[in-house]
């Protein structure tokens, strides 16, 4: 079997000399060169032939086992190659395909780590194809630890190479990342083509209204004639100018103006009318605005005839749950409605109906997400005993479990008195307390010990109130799991984020608003000066109600571009099958006292 296939070694070994060849001085060697044979021929062949020629034919097998989808398989013949007697190209080519296989574990750190290596100050000197395969593999890696920003430079940096659909792919997928970016990282800088995108993006964030984005986007083309945008408008951009007929002409703004939600419904009004006195002073079009109290509500049928002898043609509100409830049990509704609010079920309601607010679930989802971009794999959880506490665990156990996740234990907390015996018991001390009696026990000595805990749990995650966050921390420390990192949704930030906080917060991350981290803005600072509150829990309730207001421009859009978002105060704006507003936000940590954005 063997004499048959030498032939393929010669064959293989030609192709290798002849790039050689065309290759000044050699210096660092070539890339695999895969012959027309299976797998099972390469190995066969790299088992009679010497250790180059080997090495090359065991690279080309685990590729065409990669290109197979037999990971695996890949895998376990990658590891048979010794990569440091490689030449330069062959390591580049090794490096490139362990981060493709790191990325299809979900593993975007491991790949990165694997696209450092120094062989790759000679990727310029390979073949083209080479260079694209390993930048777009890192690009995705990139993207997939959660650094938008570089992953956009780095599809900006090879998109001149590609061609085809890869191109097109490739375009569309650095819109996306920079239309993610939160807005201090829009900044141009030295790479002309990046700044271009990171301009359009800008521009296109910072207008109130479709019409207002179009007009900013004609205007950005006609000063960047030759930027790869401008010579072909990302798919999302080229939508506005058709959804832009849609955006309504008079709003109905629902809200209780007494009750126990009026001091909510106030913030929300503030922010909502914020926004649209901005749009006015911008000079851009803007609709007009009713305001109606839904305290004084007594069927949603009757406001529902009232708002269409009024020529409402979108409602944003109501606020109340219960009638909230009642919109999403409706097969249909007369007008358009942006609910400020959220049904308790996740069945999608009637067409015409959106919801949105701040809920603790998406923050908990925001949690996960966050969590497994940066390695974790095994969690535990702590929530607050009640509904709150429950519906937190269960979208963040949800949204856990479906990223790949192990969620090995939760507790719920209330009195601060079981506090420690719960913190105790989520981490096996208990046992390894009885563990150290026993041996005692057993030996009749006394033995100095220290408890023990379980080693297999990568990160907590918290959703508490200042007070419970504040007890939560030390008694992690003081229960030996101090060094656990802690993942918190935002209700344990109390009072504004620029005042010192407690030190016993210090090293927990959290997610927030965007309103509340980017404390230099000047809208914040005027509105802060005008309304202290802004500054504290109520600015959430003030950005969502800027972003309401966004919305009424934007929904027709999310709803035509599954894919596409806007930036607004409260986060990143999404809409889910369901027609439920999604936010992803950014992340701060609790460092030497004080809020410190990531």
């Amino acid at each position: 079997m063997n004499v048959c296939l030498r032939p393929l070694t010669v064959l293989f070994m030609a192709c290798l000399l002849a790039a050689c060849a065309s290759k000044q001085g050699g210096s660092i060697g070539e890339l695999p060169s895969a012959p027309d044979a299976s797998i099972e021929q390469m190995l066969e062949e790299a088992n009679d032939s010497d250790p180059e020629e080997a090495n090359a034919l065991r690279l080309s097998a685990a590729d065409l086992a990669y290109q197979q989808q037999d990971f695996m398989r890949s895998s376990s013949i990658l590891q048979q190659v010794p990569l440091q007697s490689l030449q330069p190209a062959q390591q580049v080519y090794a490096q490139t395909l362990q981060a493709e296989l790191a990325l299809h574990r979900n593993k975007p750190k491991s790949a990165l780590n694997d696209l450092n290596h120094p062989s790759f100050q000679y990727l310029a000197q390979l073949p083209v194809k080479q260079q694209v395969r390993s930048s777009l593999v890192r690009a995705e890696a990139l993207q997939a630890d959660n650094q938008t920003l570089a992953a956009a430079r780095e599809r900006v940096f090879i998109a001149p190479l590609l061609s085809g659909d890869t191109a097109s792919s490739n375009h569309e997928m650095i819109w996306e990342l920079v239309a993610s970016l939160p807005n201090d990282q829009l900044q141009a800088g030295n790479d002309a083509d990046l700044s271009g995108w990171l301009a359009l993006a800008q521009i296109s964030r910072s207008a109130s209204s479709l019409e207002q984005q179009q007009a900013a986007i004609d205007d950005w083309r006609n000063k960047n004639p030759q930027h790869p945008a401008a010579l072909k408008l990302p798919k999302p951009l080229t939508e506005i100018k058709a959804l832009a007929s849609q955006s309504p002409n008079k709003v109905g703004l629902l809200l209780p103006q007494q009750g126990q939600l009026a001091s909510v419904a106030e913030a929300l009004r503030n922010g909502f009318m914020a926004a649209y006195y901005q749009t006015l002073a911008s000079g851009a079009s803007a609709p007009e605005i009713i305001l109606y109290d839904s305290s004084q509500l007594t069927s949603m049928d009757q406001f529902y005839q009232q708002a269409k002898l009024d020529g409402i043609d979108l409602v944003v509100g109501p606020l109340e749950k219960p009638l909230v409830r009642q919109l999403n049990a409706q097969s249909q509704l007369p007008i358009t409605t942006l609910a400020l609010n959220y049904s308790d079920t996740t069945e999608p309601g009637p067409p015409q109906l959106f919801q949105f607010g701040l809920s603790a679930e998406d923050e908990a989802r925001e949690v996960a997400r966050r969590a497994w971009a940066d390695g974790m794999r095994r969690a535990v959880a702590l929530v607050p005993r009640g509904e709150w506490g429950d519906r937190t665990l269960a979208a963040f156990q949800q949204s856990w479990l479906a990223e790949g996740g192990s969620l090995i234990a939760a507790e719920h907390v209330e009195q601060p008195v079981e506090l420690a015996q719960q913190i105790a018991s989520l981490f096996q001390l208990r046992d390894s307390e009885a563990r150290a009696k026993r041996l005692k026990s057993l030996l009749g000595v006394d033995i100095a010990s220290q408890p023990a805990r379980r080693q297999d749990i990568d990160f907590i995650f918290l959703a508490a109130t200042p007070q419970q966050a504040q007890q939560i921390k030390p008694t992690l420390a003081f229960q030996y799991a101090g060094d656990v990192p802690v993942y918190a949704t935002s209700h344990l930030l109390g009072g504004s984020i620029n005042q010192p906080q407690p030190a016993d917060l210090n090293g927990i991350l959290f997610c927030e608003t965007p309103w509340l981290l980017n404390t230099s803005a000047p809208l914040q600072q005027q509105v802060i000066a005008q309304w202290p509150q802004a500054a504290g829990s109520m600015g959430r309730l003030f950005a969502m109600g800027n972003d309401a207001y966004l919305l009424t421009s934007y929904l027709a859009q999310l709803k035509a571009l599954p894919d596409s978002n806007t930036q607004g105060l409260s986060g990143l704006l999404s809409l889910s099958p369901t027609q439920r507003v999604v936010r992803q936000l950014p992340w701060a940590e609790f460092r030497d006292g004080f809020v410190q954005p990531l």
